[in-house]
């Protein structure tokens, strides 16, 4: 199998299967991947077009061609050399539904369920209502009016034997010990005796095994018509929308081991945790080594068999200690490895970790994993292609128009704020509880009140700097310790002196000393705190920033995408070539990526939005002339208009980032597209709209605005020529970010169809099927450079470039994969406007030059290629061991040699827009 040099995600649904990657595999192949990497592939709620939400990790899902399909998908890999990085969801499975076979036990169940300790409930709760319940909120209205409407009516399935009620798509099963009196209540004689045996259920210390016996007996009892027939006849008397059979109804509802509520009741009530907010995804308790074994058997087996050659981990923040999670799956994985076949054989597995790193905060090293899936790198390339002169124009006119502060931090702020006492209010009040359990458990500090630990605890999460920390026996980990202090010290703006002092304390709780020195009594209060607070703080700032402060604020629209902090608006040259340093010293395999399928905006248009920076008094000026053609668009609605100035300003920017290029985009996709975007925009930033209570006039409004817009000959004429007028420096950004990923230390990974241009927006536009026999065409056709330069609308061009990297790439494995990362000084008239850097192994050596804030040196060009008279006198610097030799370039027709030591920009970008150079042969 090849070394793991490059790798393509594909995501995998119903539309687009196993066996239709397998039928790609030569393409991927012939383009220069290595490794697949695909989605989560078990088996997941019927229909899902992601597979993040898994019902049955012990299968392949059959929706994508089940586990013979894998095996035809890995058989073609194999025959390429290539590999398989398989995507899993270890925080949570799909809940709710009728399709998890472990969740629909614990509702049965409850508390005696074999899988009541899989999932993070919370059975002890200070609601009485509560108390050794599973809140349930997966009704459409309240649950009297449910049961009145008779939306929850009792049913029986024949062929499991098995009651249960039922809501549209939702199951909630009866306990069999219920069964006594639902059978006990016909006429029919052996369903009456069945009846008494069911009662017997309440004594026998084996009831779960013993009722799946019962069961299968009932189900095969009904197999007479008389006695289904009885069945059937009793059902009536537990129709809620007459009056005794409401009161039934209740009643044998009440009983369960869940209480059936409306779903708006989840936000304050929930006793369990969820991935962020979302009522259908519960967390899983994977710490647990039951539930660690349960939910990877299968992972395993693939591994052990040599189907999967490496993995990602969805969430690890979610986990309650991920660093415990990985560590123990890497010592699991690599204690198979040797039992692998022949042909799979691997020196290492790679384990990656979805993980958002904030600024100034890295991944842990004692992890036992290769790195992040890359959010970090996308963010840094956009700093990059920022230029700072335009931060402050930006900002003053993104407040004067929308009204709203240029701050990010004070979007994101007021963002955590609502979070926090809305959609996980639960959750924090769980932690606030848990808090007050370990105020109580000492006498020193008994008398702090809940009110108090709320309001401290609430501006300590609204001012936490990063996603999480990490917390273990011995306490906050040095690297943690300064991101709580900023938290304490923002929360100490917010509170009255006088609570200082509480403050102090949670910060002792919260891992302040070490939980290991503490009485016994108080460890297990105080590592509860601990986890319930990590796990709150990460879905917390995801809300707030990705999914809120992201939507609300709109200073540079390139700037807000996962992963990115948009507080910082540029990057220097020298902060980039430190990071990569960082990065080869510490993660060398760690992915590489621009493009994924969370991303707020395809890859190239966020190249294309960053041009903006370095334009930014002429965009304004563009800005006021689409105001004016826009005036007969907008929906004045009294105290508001319809969109709002700063949701206007949004439209502008998104418009102008994902417009066509080459007028191939059919008019009403494209406005079927933005409009799908829109509503997702308005309802993520919450401040007119929200997905649980749509503002309806609203939204109609800024339909209408967008409709308008797109239907105005003036409008859009005014948009061509401003796209016109920046594309061709959008898709220079696009080449430069497309070399980075391939060149710097890291693992570079494509998403799927990027090869060609990406003006996609946030999901689910970013997984729209892919073209791939036009792409499988262009990449055997290889025509002259020139000619895929003066038809670059087409994205040709960027797929070449990928090619011939990505070969050159594996041809090199050595110096790409530990060669060192060289930052070169470049001089001369445009020195400033170039990246250039050189990847050195013994005798290897790779040089890496590449245009920067390059619009103006575009200027008046209809192509990404900047005449070479314009680079003047800039040069790069050689490495000293490397100055007199000769090179030869990717993008060259003829090889060049050093002058003095130096390259001559002029002459190594002449013929495309960027270049990779390698030491000609001799």
């Amino acid at each position: 199998m090849s070394p793991l040099c490059a790798t393509q995600r594909l995501q995998f649904h119903k539309d687009f299967t196993l066996d239709d990657a397998t039928a790609l595999v030569d393409y991927f192949a012939d383009l220069g991947i290595t490794h697949l990497y695909a989605s989560p592939l078990l088996v997941a709620r019927a229909g899902s077009m992601h597979g993040y939400d898994v019902v049955d990790p012990t299968r392949i899902n059959p929706e994508l061609g089940g586990e013979p399909a894998l095996r035809r998908l890995v058989e073609a890999l194999r025959k390429r050399n290539m590999g398989l990085i398989l995507d899993i969801v270890s925080n949570h499975m799909a809940v709710g539904g009728d399709s998890n076979p472990w969740w629909l036990d614990v509702l049965e169940w409850g508390r005696r369920s074999p899988y009541a300790n899989f999932f993070d409930i919370q059975w002890h709760s200070p609601d009485p209502l509560l108390e050794g319940q599973l809140l349930v909120p997966f009704l459409g209205t309240d649950y009297g009016q449910a049961l009145k409407d008779g939306l929850v009516p009792l049913q029986f399935d024949a062929e499991s034997g098995a009651f249960y009620a039922q809501h549209y798509e939702h199951r909630f099963p009866i306990n069999p010990q219920s069964y006594a009196e639902l059978l006990g209540s016909t006429d029919h004689p052996e369903l009456r005796e069945m009846a008494a045996r069911f009662a017997a259920l309440r004594g026998d210390p084996d009831a779960w095994q013993t009722a799946q016996g019962l069961r299968n007996a009932l189900a095969d009892c009904v197999k007479t018509a008389d006695a289904l027939a009885a069945i059937e006849s009793m059902l009536p008397r537990y129709d809620a929308t007459t009056g005794e059979g409401f009161t039934r109804l209740h009643a044998l509802l009440e009983r369960q081991s869940y209480r059936l509520a409306s779903w708006r009741t989840a936000a304050d009530d929930i006793n369990w945790r969820r991935f962020f907010d979302i009522n259908e995804l519960g967390g899983l308790r994977v710490e647990r080594s039951d539930v660690f074994e349960a939910t990877h058997a299968k992972i395993f087996q693939l591994v052990e068999e040599g189907l999967i050659d490496g993995l990602r981990i969805d969430h690890v923040d979610g986990l309650a200690d991920p660093r415990g999670y990985c560590r123990r799956l890497r010592r699991r994985v690599d204690s198979l490895l040797a039992t692998r076949p022949q042909d799979a054989q691997l020196p290492h597995f790679p384990i990656y970790v979805e993980k958002i790193l904030a600024e100034g905060e890295h991944l842990q090293n004692d992890w036992g994993v290769d790195g992040t899936t890359g959010y970090e790198f996308m963010n840094q390339v956009s700093l990059l292609q920022h230029d700072p002169a335009g931060e402050t124009t930006m900002k003053a006119l993104w407040a004067r128009i929308s009204g709203r502060t240029d701050d990010f931090m004070e979007e994101v702020r007021e963002a955590r704020a609502l979070v926090l006492t809305n959609s996980l209010a639960g959750d924090f009040e769980t932690v606030a509880q848990a808090l007050l359990q370990v105020a109580r458990s000492d006498v020193m500090t008994r008398d702090i009140t809940l009110g108090a630990i709320r309001r401290a605890l609430l501006e300590l999460i609204i001012h936490f700097p990063v996603y999480r920390t990490y917390v273990s026996a011995c306490g906050r980990t040095a690297a943690d310790e300064p991101f709580f202090q900023q938290a304490l010290e923002g929360a100490k703006q917010n509170l009255p002196e006088g609570e200082w002092h509480l403050l102090d304390q949670i910060a002792e709780w919260l891992g302040g000393t070490p939980i290991r020195t503490l009485p016994r009594e108080q460890r297990a209060l105080r590592r509860y705190a601990c986890t319930r607070f990590q796990q709150l703080t990460s879905p917390a700032a995801a809300k707030a920033v990705e999914d809120t402060a992201c939507y609300r604020s709109a200073v540079a629209l390139a700037r807000n995408d996962v992963g990115f902090d948009p507080q910082q608006f540029a990057g220097s040259i020298e902060l980039f070539h430190e990071q990569n340093a960082e990065r080869a010293k510490h993660f060398p395999l760690n992915m590489l990526t621009t493009a994924t399928h969370d991303h707020k905006r395809g890859e190239d248009t966020r190249a294309r939005l960053a041009v903006l920076s370095e334009r930014a008094e002429w965009f304004a000026e563009q800005v006021e002339h689409w105001m004016t053609l826009a005036e007969p668009f907008r929906d004045d609605q009294g105290e508001r208009t319809a969109p709002s100035p700063g949701d206007e300003l949004l439209i502008y920017q998104a418009l102008l980032g994902c417009w066509s290029i080459d007028g191939r985009e059919d008019r009403e996709t494209f406005k079927s597209r933005v409009l799908q975007w829109q509503e997702k925009a308005m309802r993520e930033a919450k401040l007119f709209s929200t997905w649980s209570n749509p503002d309806e006039p609203y939204e109609k409004g800024a339909r209408a605005f967008v409709e308008g817009l797109l239907g105005s000959t003036a409008f859009t004429d005014s948009m061509d020529a401003t796209v016109n007028a920046i594309a061709p420096a959008g898709a220079l950004n696009s080449l430069v970010q497309t070399t980075l990923r391939m060149t710097v230390p890291g693992v570079p990974d494509l998403y799927q169809g990027t090869e060609y241009w990406d003006f996609s927006l946030v999901d689910p536009d970013n997984r729209r099927p892919v073209d791939y026999a036009a792409r499988q065409t262009s990449l055997l056709a290889r025509p002259p450079l020139s000619e895929l330069i003066a038809r670059w609308p087409d994205g040709h061009m960027k797929q070449r470039l990928i090619d011939d990297v990505l070969h050159a790439r594996f041809a090199h494995a050595a110096l790409f994969h530990n060669g060192d990362y060289l930052p070169l000084a470049t001089g001369g008239t445009h020195a400033d406007r170039i990246v250039a850097f050189a990847r050195v192994s013994g005798d290897d050596c790779a040089i890496v030059v590449l245009p920067r804030l390059a619009a103006a040196l575009l200027e008046g060009q209809s192509t990404p290629l900047i005449p070479a008279e314009r680079w003047a006198d800039t040069f790069v610097e050689l490495p000293e061991a490397y100055k007199s030799r000769r090179y030869v370039g990717l993008f060259s027709s003829a090889g060049v040699t050093p002058n003095q030591g130096r390259l001559s920009v002029r002459e190594v970008l002449a013929e495309f827009p960027v270049n990779v150079f390698y030491l000609e042969s001799n």
